[in-house]
C-alpha cells in the first residue's frame, strides 16, 4: 500500500516515535503500529497508512451527520477511509472502523479529485464521515486546502479524540463538526471506547472557541448512559461551556458488532433525555432515529413556533427569513449558512 509521512507526531530516542494525533500519543516502536493501526514506525519515521486510501464516497443531506444548523436542506460530498482511534463494541460502522488498512478495499484519491467530486454532484461541502476522521488528518487537512480553493467547506463527523496541538494546525480549515459525546462517564469511556471524556470535551470547547460550528451528539444505550442523573450532567455542562443555543442530538441506539444483546433504545428514555436537556436551558434539542417524532423539528425559543419541520433528513417546511429570523416573532435562529432546496433526496453512492 502507499505511504506518506506523518505530519503529527516526534522522534524519540532509540528510533521510537511518538504520535501527536490523539490523546493516547502512542509511543510506537520500529516495526509496529499506534492504537488505531493506520500509522506505522518505519525506521524511525512515522507513517500514516491511509492517505488518500478512501473506503466509501457518497452523496448525503447534511441533516445526516447529523447537522441542523449548517447550510441545512444541502448536500454534503461524504468520503471515509479505515480504522479508528475508539474500539466502541456498538459500532455501526465496524466493518471499516475495526479493521486495519489491509484488510479491507480502498480507492486510492488525491485531494483534488475529492473536490472536483464534491463539485461534480452539486456539494457546496464535504464531510469526512463513516469512520473517524482525526486519524486521517494529514490528508483531511489536503483535501481542506483544495476545498477552500473551490469555495467549498468541510465537515468532521468525529469522536473528537484529537490533541489540542493537533486541533490547532487544522481548526482554521474545517467548518462544521458534530461530536460525537459518548457519555458524561469517564469509567464508560475507558471500557468501552478505550478513551477518555476528559480530552473529548476539552476538544470540543476548544473546537467552538477556535469559531467552528458544532453540535454534539450521544446515543443512548439502554443501561450504560441514560441515567437522569448522567443526563443532567452532560446537559449542564453543554449550557455551561457550549451554550444554550448549541444544538444537541439525543440518538436511538440499535444492536449492533458485539452488541447485540441490548433492546433498542425505548423512545421514552429519548423523550426523557429531551426533557432532561430543556430543563437544563438547552435550546435546541433534538432525536435522532425515531422517524416522526416530534423533536426532529426546529422551533422558536421565543414563541414556540415550528420554524423548520422535518421528517428524517428531509426538510418539509420552512418559516425563516433570509437572516434566519422567526416570522412570528423575530427572534434570530442561530443556523449558519443558507437554506438549500434541493427538491428532495435520493441515495447515491458513489462507490
Amino acid at each position: 500500500m502507499p505511504v506518506r509521512e506523518a505530519r503529527f507526531y516526534e522522534k524519540l530516542p532509540e528510533g521510537l516515535v511518538r504520535c501527536g494525533i490523539c490523546p493516547r500519543r502512542c509511543v510506537i516502536k520500529p516495526g509496529q503500529r499506534g492504537f488505531c493501526g493506520t500509522r506505522e514506525n518505519r525506521d524511525g519515521t512515522l507513517y500514516t497508512l491511509i492517505y488518500g486510501e478512501v473506503s466509501a464516497s457518497a452523496v448525503d443531506p447534511i441533516e445526516k451527520k447529523p447537522l441542523f444548523h449548517f447550510e441545512p436542506g444541502s448536500l454534503t460530498f461524504s468520503i471515509s477511509t479505515v480504522g479508528c482511534s475508539f474500539k466502541c463494541p456498538w459500532c455501526q460502522n465496524y466493518h471499516i472502523s475495526q479493521v486495519r488498512p489491509e484488510e479491507y478495499r480502498t480507492v486510492s484519491m488525491s485531494p483534488d479529485e475529492v473536490v472536483r467530486l464534491a463539485k461534480r454532484y452539486g456539494c457546496p461541502s464535504i464531510s469526512i464521515t463513516y469512520n473517524e476522521p482525526l486519524i486521517w488528518l494529514e490528508f483531511v487537512e489536503d483535501v481542506a486546502k483544495e476545498a477552500r480553493k473551490e469555495g467549498l467547506k468541510v465537515v468532521l463527523v468525529t469522536n473528537g479524540y484529537i490533541t489540542l496541538e493537533a486541533l490547532d494546525a487544522v481548526a482554521n480549515l474545517i467548518d462544521a463538526a458534530n461530536v460525537d459525546v459518548k457519555s458524561f462517564n469517564d469509567d464508560f469511556y475507558r471500557r468501552y471506547s478505550k478513551g477518555d471524556l476528559e480530552s473529548v470535551l476539552q476538544a470540543v470547547v476548544a473546537m467552538k472557541e477556535k469559531g467552528i460550528h458544532v453540535e454534539t451528539t450521544t446515543l443512548l444505550i439502554p443501561g450504560l448512559n441514560d441515567t437522569v442523573e448522567e443526563l443532567r450532567a452532560l446537559c449542564r455542562w453543554h449550557y455551561e461551556n457550549l451554550g444554550p443555543d448549541t444544538p444537541i442530538h439525543f440518538s436511538r441506539f440499535f444492536p449492533a458488532y458485539k452488541m447485540l444483546d441490548r433492546e433498542p433504545t425505548p423512545p421514552a428514555i429519548l423523550k426523557r433525555a429531551h426533557e432532561v436537556a430543556k430543563e437544563a436551558g438547552l435550546r435546541y434539542i433534538y432525536v435522532g432515529n425515531v422517524p416522526g417524532n416530534p423533536w426532529e423539528n426546529t422551533y422558536c425559543p421565543g414563541c414556540g413556533r415550528t420554524v423548520v419541520k422535518r421528517a428524517g433528513f428531509e426538510i418539509l417546511e420552512w418559516s425563516l427569513d433570509e437572516e434566519m429570523r422567526c416570522p412570528n416573532c423575530g427572534t434570530e435562529i442561530p443556523i449558519r449558512g443558507k437554506f438549500h432546496r434541493r427538491g428532495g433526496w435520493f441515495p447515491l453512492l458513489i462507490y
